[in-house]
């Protein structure tokens, strides 16, 4: 409560995005102190299991010794050098040689970060304004994709054209408004808005979201900033068999530390040389060197099939638990990003 009552005379609210404090009750922890593992612990000393991941970005743990090795190792040397890092092209090496249909690979430091560059790419690709969205999917906090538009001009989300999740119809009838000005279309790899239940990409969909881009020759953009690398390694709709032309990372890529990527295929490589896109920290090179310990983890424990072993269990407990209680809760997703809901009241 103090460190509450101290940000509310210095940070706007108090807090802000999606930690602002109208989210959390009273008593809820809102400032933590340490963390390690799985469990983090509040200023007050209380600890808790984390099944949040951190909003998502740890998926080793919190101060894996490999991970913050390599981090410690490359920042003693370069973290923030005046060019390039040879981590950054090792990383590139990696995201291509993992990642479905990518040809190479651009980093920055945040979901929206990524998600912007790739929209960038694919209207510099094709001299195109229309980008395709489902309704109610989150794709960042910039001006085209924020929830909240508070400060958001209406000229900012003209070039917008919403369709209804999973329907084929609402899909060819956005493609049909978009026309000849069709730039990209942009999906989440499931269907996981924020204050509502998950529900998986139904593949006829996905299929035909494919056909479209290809026939109108407008770019595929998978926005796999949430479930990349919990889902497949090879991106999360590798299973499937669709690459997309252009990819979004973030979140768990670096396993806490901030980095961002887009992967794209060969056709869009001189439109993504072309732009100006950049940041005084996105050449940081010890988050780079973070990733490529977090991957190489990943792949070596078999981090996919840890996660859906583990995922299930949490999510037949959490259903066992409720029935017990007789609360009538929801879970859904897919095993390895568990979502729970209850029927009366908000999420949780």
């Amino acid at each position: 409560q103090k460190w509450r009552a101290r940000a509310a005379r210095v940070i706007p609210d108090g807090s802000f995005g999606h930690v602002r404090p109208e989210y959390y009750p009273p008593a809820y922890p809102q400032f933590y102190g340490r963390a390690a593992g799985a469990r983090i612990w509040d200023v007050d000393g209380n600890p808790y299991i984390d099944l949040m991941c951190s909003w998502g970005p740890m998926i080793v743990g919190y101060r894996r010794p490999e991970v913050e090795d390599a981090y410690r190792r490359e920042a003693e040397q370069r973290e923030l050098a005046f060019g390039m890092s040879p981590r950054a092209v090792e990383l590139a090496e990696r995201f291509v040689s993992l990642v479905e249909g990518a040809d190479w690979a651009m980093f920055q430091k945040n979901g929206g970060d990524a998600t912007m560059l790739a929209v960038t790419v694919a209207r510099q690709a094709t001299g195109r304004r229309k980008l395709l969205r489902a309704t109610g999917s989150y794709h960042g906090s910039t001006p085209w994709f924020t929830p909240i538009q508070a400060g958001i001009t209406p000229e900012d989300r003209a070039n917008l054209i919403e369709f209804a999740y999973n329907d084929v119809d609402s899909l060819e009838a956005a493609a049909r408004e978009a026309g000849s000005d069709f730039a990209a279309a942009i999906l989440t790899p499931h269907r996981h808005d924020t204050d509502s239940d998950s529900v998986p990409i139904e593949p006829g969909f996905a299929r035909r979201l494919r056909e479209l881009c290809d026939r109108q020759g407008a770019a595929l953009i998978l926005d796999d900033v949430r479930a990349g690398f919990r889902i497949s390694m090879a991106g999360s709709w590798a299973p499937l068999g669709i690459a997309p032309d252009l990819c979004a990372f973030s979140k768990c890529i670096a396993n806490g530390y901030p980095l961002a990527a887009v992967t794209g295929c060969e056709r869009l490589r001189d439109a993504a040389a072309s732009i100006y896109a950049t940041g005084s920290f996105w050449y940081a090179s010890g988050p780079m060197a973070a990733s490529l310990a977090c991957l190489e983890i990943l792949e070596r424990e078999d981090g996919i099939a840890t996660m859906n072993a583990r995922g299930t269990q949490l999510m037949e407990g959490m259903r066992q638990q409720a029935d017990s209680h007789g609360v009538a809760a929801v879970l859904s997703g897919p095993s390895a990003m568990p979502d729970l809901t209850f029927q009366e009241g908000a999420p949780r």
